[in-house]
């Protein structure tokens, strides 16, 4: 089966990390049919790339030593290696990938996309069952893991909090691990502990994935925020190399900003804004290793001033939930709300504007405010839906049916949406 256009030629931008601009002139193309090529095929402004360009693109990836076969990388490249863990294949932390790995990844995320959008399906994974464990209270990261298992044609079970647990009854987590992993091909864990993810995988021989692990990391979460990244940036042709990312709010509790720094650091000469109140800054160590590799770091305390000449302000919530009992929080007023009118005082007219969620919509919450919701800047919609291929992707690597996902692909036999994301649907050029 022939690559995708749009998987060929986000491919080949990430790659040669070229803009769309860049790119569009290197293969002797108008920008405006390159944006077309891309399009998703449901789109009416969608238009199929004539061959000869398609095959003058996969002569310059050629030419320039780089593969052109997706369906060759994962069982033998960077990805299947950086999942590897203490002999088995996990995805516990950020720290097992390298720039070649995530390429790879975001290569199989694009694969995936008819079928996250709902035109294509696959049953690769049929029989398969997920065991999906989540200790903490969590919507949108256990519904989005269950929905990518189910679009590859798995099941899913569910448990949800300590209460409806064996651990309440005082089982290890060894116990619980080992027990599981008689039940399910794969296991994804939330847990309130730092550590306590990695701990499960050592006691289990089917592959974990760190769901949340306390103020740890969030693997998967910074994996889709960072392939959100890469495609806001392909439109607005921008290159994560030299961005400016501003992140605001809870950086001392907040796992996903953890995580995300971590990836983002892999790429060449950014800076990072950190806005947070003292008692939330970002761990040293973090700050230490981010500044090691060369990027520029900056701390401020309110994110007024802070946010001028930001390519992305990253939001989070207050993780109240992870304070001590006698930790008061001081200083975390109206200052820190993103409101429109913060955005269109502080930002770039460009800038992306993104969100973990779930976010405090409450008056007075002092979080990402619902008056952007109809700003084409706000990327947190996007950003949502960008889980489900970012998440099937890395569960098809798991089980090592990544190879065989474009051939078993067939239309939907159902009427799917007209598209994902209503409020969406003129930003992506859907009608």
């Amino acid at each position: 089966m022939n690559m995708p256009q749009q998987v060929l030629l986000r491919d080949a931008m990430r790659q040669l990390n070229m803009t769309r601009d860049a790119f569009a002139e290197r293969i002797g193309s108008r920008r405006r049919a390159l944006d077309a090529w891309l399009l998703p095929d449901e789109s009416n402004e969608f238009r199929a790339m004539p061959e000869v360009a398609r095959r003058f693109v996969s002569e310059i990836l050629a030419s320039s030593g780089r593969p052109i076969e997706y369906t060759q990388s994962a069982h033998d490249g960077a990805l299947r290696r950086s999942l590897h863990v203490d002999g088995a294949q996990h995805l516990l932390s950020v720290a097992q990938f390298d720039r070649e790995a995530i390429d790879e990844l975001f290569r199989l995320a694009d694969v995936m996309q008819p079928i996250a959008r709902r035109r294509k399906v696959s049953r690769v994974l049929e029989g398969a069952v997920l065991a999906n464990l989540f200790f903490e209270a969590s919507t949108r990261t256990r519904v989005s893991f269950g929905a990518a298992f189910c679009r590859l044609g798995g099941s899913v079970c569910d448990t949800t909090g300590f209460t409806f647990s064996s651990m309440a009854k005082g089982e290890s987590i060894r116990d619980t691990s080992r027990v599981i992993s008689g039940y399910a091909d794969a296991i994804v864990v939330r847990h309130p502990e730092q550590g306590s993810v990695a701990e499960f995988a050592r006691a289990t021989n089917v592959p974990v994935i760190n769901g949340g692990d306390g103020p740890g990391e969030h693997p998967s979460q910074a994996l889709l925020d960072l392939y959100t990244i890469q495609r806001e940036f392909s439109r607005l042709g921008k290159l994560v190399d030299g961005a400016h990312v501003a992140m605001v709010g809870d950086l001392k509790y907040g796992r996903t900003v953890h995580s995300l720094i971590k990836l983002l650091a892999l790429y060449r000469g950014l800076k990072f804004t950190l806005v947070a109140p003292p008692q939330l800054a970002m761990p040293a160590e973090i700050v230490a290793l981010v500044s090691r590799n060369g990027h520029v770091v900056e701390t401020a305390t309110a994110p007024a001033r802070a946010l001028a000449g930001a390519d992305v302000v990253y939001a989070t919530r207050i993780q109240k939930e992870r304070f001590a009992h006698d930790e008061v929080l001081e200083g975390f007023g109206q200052a820190f709300a993103i409101d429109r009118a913060l955005v269109d005082a502080s930002c770039r007219k460009d800038v992306v504007l993104m969100h973990p969620l779930p976010r405090d919509g409450r008056p007075g919450s002092h979080d990402l405010s619902t008056d952007l919701d109809n700003d084409p800047r706000l990327a947190i919609f996007r950003q949502t839906d960008n889980g489900i291929p970012v998440r099937m992707a890395i569960f098809a690597t798991l089980l090592g049916v990544d190879k065989l996902v474009s051939r078993s692909m067939r239309d939907a036999a159902w009427t799917p949406p007209s598209h994902i994301g209503p409020d969406d649907s003129s930003f992506h050029g859907l009608d």
